[in-house]
């Protein structure tokens, strides 16, 4: 069906978009919105709807704790098409619930050594290819009313220093904007989905808390609605995958989770980008470019991001890549994105360290900021 132009005015308004602005430019192409929330900077390029496809999570649209290569597409899409994917899963297959024990979820969990996450996918996006990046445009995130936070025995910075098991509960308000953590203490939520993936390229499975190249288990707390992912695509279709909905997270995840929860209703927008020279996932908001490092520790975590920054920036806009140190060393704020270990948990993969870059679109003119937009657009 095509998509209802009130459903997608509604949505426009998450991305900071205005109906003048939907009208700009031909059917999959990118304008530019005149207006832009953050002064000095340019907004993110315009791109006309599609197609919707509805997702609904089943037995037959979720793999539990993997990305897998031999599921079959549970959508095929154009690029521009939007995604509706209503009452997604929490975690283990819909398993957990609210005011379930740490003792009575042991089970349910011990069922998915693979990984948690219901990822739902993989949605095929027509003619995409190795060498192309896949734009993930976060356009509707509404999570359901509640969520958790928990750490297992032996998880998190602090592996060795609680005896027991913590696990907390949490309600949402109606609008979800705040959840109460205790009496006199209230966190504004942020949702955005913690796994964004391309189906990695190779025939095994691969397990949903990992992450690299193709995206995995990224818990980018920027990927908030109006804001892009890009993802560089592994084999042909792009095979993209969702999973892991947070309500907040603080960067580092420093207990293993952040408030757990499932979407009652994401739509998240897919765009094609042929041969874009991208090596590792990259994001980007209203405000900033973001750009992601993955390694053993955090500092081989550092170090991948800050080369692919100097690498993407030089070879865009023809700036010395010394220079681009310099300025990253001026402007950019590095901060860790996940903290994971797990020295006594149930899940069999190591997730990696993960740094990000926030580098700020302010400090370039607007022809600067447009050649780095075209770099991951064209």
């Amino acid at each position: 069906m095509m998509i209802d132009r009130r459903h997608w005015l509604k949505a426009a308004g998450a991305l900071g978009l205005g109906a003048a602005s939907l009208h700009a430019g031909a059917q999959g192409k990118a304008g530019r919105n005149a207006a832009s929330a953050v002064p000095g900077v340019a907004p993110l390029p315009v791109v006309r709807p599609g197609r919707t496809h509805r997702i609904e999570s089943a037995s037959e649209t979720v793999r539990v704790g993997i990305l897998d290569p031999k599921a079959a597409p549970v959508a095929s899409i154009e690029s521009g098409d939007l995604v509706m994917y209503p009452n997604t899963w929490v975690n283990w297959a819909n398993g957990a619930a609210y005011g379930m024990s740490f003792e009575d979820r042991e089970p349910v969990r011990k069922r998915f050594p693979q990984g948690p996450y219901s990822n739902i996918g993989p949605v095929e996006l027509r003619g995409a290819m190795p060498g192309d990046v896949v734009e993930c445009r976060m356009v509707r995130l509404r999570p359901i009313g509640w969520g958790w936070n928990s750490a297992p025995k032996g998880v998190g910075a602090l592996p060795g220093d609680f005896a027991k098991p913590y696990l907390r509960y949490f309600k949402f308000d109606e609008n979800r904007q705040y959840t109460e953590f205790a009496p006199g203490i209230r966190v504004k939520l942020a949702p955005f989905q913690g796994v964004m993936a391309v189906q990695p390229a190779g025939d095994e499975a691969v397990s949903g808390i990992l992450s690299g190249p193709y995206g995995g288990n990224l818990v980018l707390r920027e990927l908030v609605e109006g804001t892009s992912l890009f993802l560089p695509v592994q084999r042909p279709g792009a095979m993209i995958w969702t999973g892991d909905s947070h309500a907040a997270q603080g960067d580092g995840v420093v207990n293993q989770t952040a408030i757990e929860t499932a979407m009652e209703d994401m739509r998240i927008q897919y765009i094609l980008h042929r041969q874009r020279p991208l090596d590792l996932p990259m994001a980007e908001t209203p405000s900033h470019w973001i750009v992601l490092g993955f390694g053993k520790n955090l500092d081989e975590a550092l170090v991948a991001c800050l080369r692919q920054m100097l690498n993407w920036v030089s070879t865009a806009t023809g700036m010395d890549p010394q220079d681009v140190y310099s300025l990253a060393s001026i402007t950019t704020d590095f901060r860790i994105t996940q903290y994971s270990n797990q020295t006594g948990s149930n899940y069999t993969s190591i997730p990696a360290k993960t740094v990000h870059g926030m580098l700020p679109k302010s400090v370039f003119d607007a022809s600067i900021q447009n050649q780095l937009s075209r770099s991951l657009r064209g």
